[in-house]
Order: structure tokens, then sequence, then C-alpha cells
């Protein structure tokens, strides 16, 4: 039951393509925005379609994955954790960050 916990599993497309960071440790850093659409009718019998946006990270090997075979625009079902974190802007304003860590990575479509 333990592998069940904090858990997330996306399927959605690139909202723009990946940034790449490479860190001076040698690893890859890979950021990027996965859309998910839903659907679904309201009070009125109206189609509705409910895009959310979600933050995601990668490392290492999935970030070079991801490097070389992932643009805007692509497919993708990815399997991660969701994690939560808070900053200081260069403003001194504390920010706050939700972002999927990804660990699993499934090219889709063409």
């Amino acid at each position: 039951m333990n592998a069940l916990r904090n858990k997330v599993q996306l399927i959605g497309r690139l909202g723009q393509d990946p940034e790449i960071i490479n860190l001076d440790s040698g690893k890859k850093l890979a950021k990027f925005t996965v859309a998910t659409n839903d659907s679904y009718k309201n009070a009125n019998g109206e189609r509705v379609e409910d895009t959310q946006w979600h933050n995601v990270v990668a490392w290492g090997k999935t970030a070079e994955i991801i490097e070389n075979y992932v643009t805007k625009g692509k497919e993708i079902a990815i399997e991660g954790k969701l994690t939560h974190r808070s900053y200081e802007d260069k403003e001194g304003i504390k920010r706050y960050s939700t972002e999927v860590v990804c660990n699993e990575l499934l090219l889709l479509g063409k």
C-alpha cells in the first residue's frame, strides 16, 4: 500500500517547449507544463470543456529524454509525485508552487 501514496498520473499535451537546465553538478533538469482536458455537461445541459495546467519537473535521465523527444503540443503520459514548495521572489514576497516531479514518462501519439 505504500506504493500508492502521493502518486500522480497525467495524460496531456505540452503547452510550450520544455526548459532544460544543466546544473553545475552535471545533472539535467527539465521544466514544462502539461494541459489536461475534461468535459462535462452543466446544469443547462451544455457541454463545457475544462483545461487544467500542471507544472512538471523531471531530473536526470528523464530530463534527457524530454530534451531529445518532447516538444510543444506533444502528447505524453507522466507518473510522479506531487510536491509543494515556497520561495521568496526578487521583491521579497513569499510565493508558493505546486508541481509534479516526474519519474516515469511515456510518449504518446505520432
